[in-house]
């Protein structure tokens, strides 16, 4: 019989004043008896509208009912069809504006946990199985990929499915692009990440690191060495700046910065030495995910008072309900329409205080929210020691300005056709954010899967 509860299988926690004191990951994941009981929900629909809100299309009915039925390797195999990175997919998609939000079960309650029970049988899968992942017999061709975040793995994986010759060039250190040095460990482990990666690795995809394309090889010299195609995934890792005083002040850091620190500088570790502030009161200047991972990360470093100063109020805020709601229940505090006019310093040039001024919302602007507003005369301060800017990131114009024929938008975003993601120069493509700009993991993955099927059909019909 269906499961008919109206609402959704509780998933474990740690408890608030607990986890904001460690790096462990907040949600501990379902138990078998909880998948099989949350996969009874699902009401197994012929028109699958679930599926219509997937950017890479898992077969979601189906990898459900395996679950269901207690058949959790199967459902494993269901979802590594569409995708390379399931245990990841499971943790940092939004699900509730995508295929949960299509989710029948949804109209008169809460729909089935479509990411809850992705992230189990991903996490059950690396705990139980000790098959290897098939390496597909090459088909002769070779393909490069520049960077290692969730555009280029998904792109190299499904490749790899077709016998492609897969290189990965990493400029950092280590592979995974944001899902390691952006996303925190108490949301995304990066033992996880790294589990997924070598994955990819067992199927054959060769991982390059320290490799900046543009300055150690460029595109043009990856022809020469015999690449037959290019895929660009080089993320947007170009923080944005407000532009206000203060900016350059000691205890200032971009969002990505400060995470970057924490997260592949292990600054979370006492037994590593990272350059970093280890402030007390902080506030972070945005509100979206990142915002709220840089905030959560701040409170976990220490600090006393984190405040996240957001010029419109929470229901235009763009960072996900759960993070906002794990935020507050973490104790940051939300000074929301204000907005920060200058970084005060002290003698010795570190941050002192943040000035910022009180906003009222008004008529909506372009993107449909409403446009913050200055309060004449509302200037206040809040007393601080580090500043940490959340307000969104760029493409890096380095790719693109040393390659003939790659031509960029005003903001810097490769041009691609959306339907092939094939770049003004032939032979290269690209998607994720250096395409879209900063945006979520899942989309980035469905534009390097549909990469991937375009520079299949693009090699196979030139007949390299």
């Amino acid at each position: 019989m269906p499961n008919m509860s109206m609402v959704k299988t509780p998933i474990p926690e740690q408890e608030p004043n607990v986890r904001n004191k460690n790096f462990d990951e907040v949600a501990l994941g379902y138990t078998e008896e909880m998948a099989i009981n949350e996969a009874g929900r699902c009401l197994n629909c012929k028109n699958r509208p679930c599926v219509t809100g997937c950017p890479v299309n898992i077969p979601i009915p189906e990898f459900i009912a395996h679950v269901a039925k207690g058949e959790f390797e199967a459902a494993y195999e269901v979802l590594t069809t569409a995708t390379s990175l399931p245990a990841v997919c499971g943790r940092v998609c939004p699900q509730e504006t995508q295929c949960e939000s299509k989710c029948v079960r949804g109209i008169k309650g809460e729909p089935v946990a479509i990411g809850r029970l992705e992230r189990f049988v991903a996490d059950w899968h690396m705990q139980h199985s000790v098959k290897k992942p098939e390496k597909k017999e090459s088909n002769g061709h070779r393909v490069a990929i520049i960077g290692a975040g969730p555009a280029s793995l998904t792109c190299a994986g499904d490749l790899a499915a077709k016998g492609y010759s897969v290189t990965i060039f990493e400029a950092l250190h280590t592979a995974g692009g944001v899902l390691m040095y952006g996303i925190p460990q108490f949301r995304l482990p990066k033992e996880i990440v790294q589990k997924e990666i070598q994955g990819l690795r067992d199927r054959g995809v060769t991982i390059n690191t320290d490799m900046v394309i543009g300055k150690v090889l460029t595109i043009d010299e990856l022809f020469e060495m015999g690449f037959e195609a290019v895929f660009i995934g080089s993320g947007a890792g170009l923080p944005n700046f407000m532009g206000i005083p203060g900016e350059g002040l000691v205890g200032t850091y971009s969002a990505n910065e400060f995470l970057t620190r924490v997260n592949l500088m292990k600054a979370y570790r006492p037994e590593y030495d990272t350059p970093i502030v280890r402030p007390k009161n902080v506030a972070v200047i945005g509100g979206g995910n990142v915002a709220m991972d840089a905030a959560r990360t701040a409170k976990r470093l220490g600090a006393e008072n984190v405040y996240i100063v957001y010029r419109r109020s929470e229901e235009e805020m763009p960072a996900r309900n759960e993070e906002i709601h794990h935020a507050k229940e973490e104790g940051v505090i939300f000074r929301l329409l204000c907005n920060p006019v200058e970084i005060h310093g002290d003698e010795n040039g570190k941050v002192c205080s943040l000035e910022c001024v009180e906003m009222e919302l008004g008529e909506p602007d372009a993107s449909g929210r409403r446009r913050p507003v200055e309060k004449q005369g509302s200037n206040f301060k809040l007393d601080v020691d580090c500043a940490i800017i959340a307000i969104g990131n760029r493409p890096n114009p380095l790719i693109y300005s040393n390659t003939h024929g790659l031509e960029a938008n005003k903001k810097g975003c490769i041009l691609v056709d959306e339907e092939t993601m094939a770049t003004t120069r032939p032979g290269v493509f690209a998607a994720g954010d250096a395409v879209s700009g900063a945006a979520t993991v899942i989309l980035a993955m469905g534009g390097g899967k549909k990469a991937a099927a375009s520079i299949d059909a693009y090699i196979q019909n030139k007949g390299c």
